[in-house]
C-alpha cells in the first residue's frame, strides 16, 4: 500500500474578492488536492466548501463520503498554505489561521479619515468662548466702577474724546435751532404769500385803493420770494450740519465705542494674567499662564490698532469739521444779513456762490397733461 499523505498538507486554494474558486487556477488545485488526499479517497468523494467572507470557513475543503457512497467517512481538513493566505491578503482580505487549522476572517485594512466637525460642538464651543469673554468685561467694569479695579488710560486721546464728544452736543442744539427758525420762517413765507394774493384781490375790487393794495400785495410778494431763497439757504445749511453731526462724527463715535470696549477686554485679560502670576507656579498653573499670556496679548493687538484707529479718525474728523463750519457758517451769515438789508441781488449772488438751487414751488408735480 502507498504511504498515506498526512493530513495536514497544504495546497493553495486561490480565491476571488467574493469568496469564489478562481477558474484559471482550477487545473493546478485539482492536482494539488489529489496528492493531499488520503490513499482510497476519490476526488469524487471530496466537497468543497467555499462560502462569502463574512463566513468563518472560507477557502476549506473538506473530505467526506456523498450520498450514496459506501466508503467509511474520513475527514480530511485541507487549510490555505501560507503563499494562499498572502494573495488572499493582497486581494483585500486578512486571514488568521489557529492552531486547529482552521482560517478565519480578519477585519480588512482600516482607512483613517479625518473626523467630521459636528457644527453643535462648534455652536457650542464659541458660545461658551462668548459667555467666558462676557464674564471677565462684566467683572472688570464693576470692578472700575467700585475703585477696585485698574484701568488703561491714554490721557491725550480721552480729553479728545471728551471734546468730540461735548462738540457733538452743542452741534446737535444749533441744528435743532436752525431747525426750528426753518419752520418759522416757512410759515412766515406762506403767510406773506398768502397776504399779497389777497391784497391784490383788493386791489382789482377796490378802484379807491387800488394804488394802496397794489403796493401791499408787491411787497408781501417780494418778502415772499426773498424769504423762499432765504429758507433754501438755512436748509443747504441744516443738511450739511446734519450730514456733519450725524453720520461723519457718529461714526467716528462708534469706533470710539470699539475702542473702548477693546480696552475693557485688554484691562480684563491684563488682570486674569496679573493674579496667575502672583499665585504659584506649579505643573498645573504653568498652561493657564501660558494660555492666558497669548490672550492677553492678542487683545493687546487689538487695543493698540483700534487706538491707532480713533487717534487717525479724529484728526480726519477735525480736519473736515473745519472745512464743512467754515463754508456753511458764511453762507448762514451771508444769506441772514442780505434778506433783512432787503438787498435781494446780495441774497441770489449767495446762493449762487455756493451752488443753491432752489425749488420752485409746484415745480415737482406733474402737470395734468402728464397725468392723463
Amino acid at each position: 500500500m502507498a504511504q498515506e499523505s498526512p493530513k495536514n498538507s497544504a495546497a493553495e486554494i486561490p480565491v476571488t474578492s467574493n469568496g469564489q474558486l478562481e477558474d484559471s487556477h482550477e487545473h493546478s488545485f485539482n492536482r494539488d488536492l489529489k496528492h493531499s488526499l488520503p490513499v482510497g479517497l476519490g476526488l469524487s468523494e471530496t466537497k468543497i466548501t467555499s462560502h462569502g467572507f463574512d463566513s468563518t470557513k472560507e477557502g476549506v475543503v473538506e473530505a467526506g463520503p456523498f450520498p450514496g457512497s459506501s466508503a467509511s467517512p474520513k475527514s480530511s481538513v485541507i487549510s490555505p498554505s501560507s503563499a494562499a493566505a498572502s494573495r488572499l491578503a493582497g486581494q483585500g482580505c486578512d486571514l488568521i489561521i489557529p492552531a486547529g487549522g482552521r482560517a478565519q476572517q480578519k477585519s480588512g485594512p482600516v482607512v483613517l479619515a479625518d473626523e467630521v466637525k459636528n457644527p453643535a460642538m462648534e455652536k457650542l464651543e464659541l458660545v461658551r468662548k462668548w459667555s467666558l469673554n462676557t464674564y471677565k468685561c462684566t467683572r472688570q467694569i464693576i470692578s472700575e466702577k467700585l475703585g477696585r479695579g485698574s484701568r488703561t488710560v491714554d490721557l491725550e486721546l480721552e480729553a479728545q474724546i471728551d471734546i468730540l464728544r461735548d462738540n457733538k452736543k452743542k452741534y446737535e442744539n444749533v441744528l435743532r435751532l436752525a431747525q426750528t427758525l426753518s419752520t418759522q420762517l416757512f410759515q412766515m413765507v406762506h403767510t406773506q404769500r398768502q397776504l399779497g394774493d389777497a391784497f391784490a384781490d383788493l386791489s382789482l375790487k377796490s378802484l379807491e385803493l387800488h394804488e394802496e393794495f397794489g403796493y401791499n400785495a408787491e411787497t408781501q410778494k417780494l418778502l415772499a420770494k426773498n424769504g423762499e431763497t432765504l429758507l433754501g439757504a438755512i436748509n443747504f445749511f441744516i443738511a450739511s450740519v446734519n450730514t456733519l453731526v450725524n453720520k461723519t462724527i457718529e461714526d467716528t463715535l462708534l469706533t470710539v465705542k470699539q475702542y473702548e470696549s477693546a480696552r475693557i477686554e485688554y484691562d480684563a485679560y491684563r488682570t486674569d494674567l496679573e493674579e496667575l502670576n502672583l499665585g504659584p507656579r506649579d505643573a498645573n498653573t504653568l498652561p493657564k499662564i501660558e494660555q492666558s499670556q497669548q490672550l492677553f496679548q492678542v487683545h493687546k493687538e487689538k487695543y493698540d490698532k483700534m487706538r491707532n484707529d480713533v487717534s487717525i479718525k479724529l484728526k480726519f474728523l477735525e480736519e473736515n469739521k473745519v472745512k464743512v463750519l467754515h463754508n456753511q457758517l458764511v453762507l448762514f451769515h451771508n444769506a441772514i444779513a442780505a434778506y433783512f438789508a432787503g438787498n435781494q441781488k446780495q441774497l441770489e449772488q449767495t446762493l449762487k456762490q455756493f451752488h443753491i438751487k432752489l425749488k420752485t414751488p409746484g415745480a415737482d408735480a406733474p402737470s395734468w397733461l402728464e397725468e392723463q
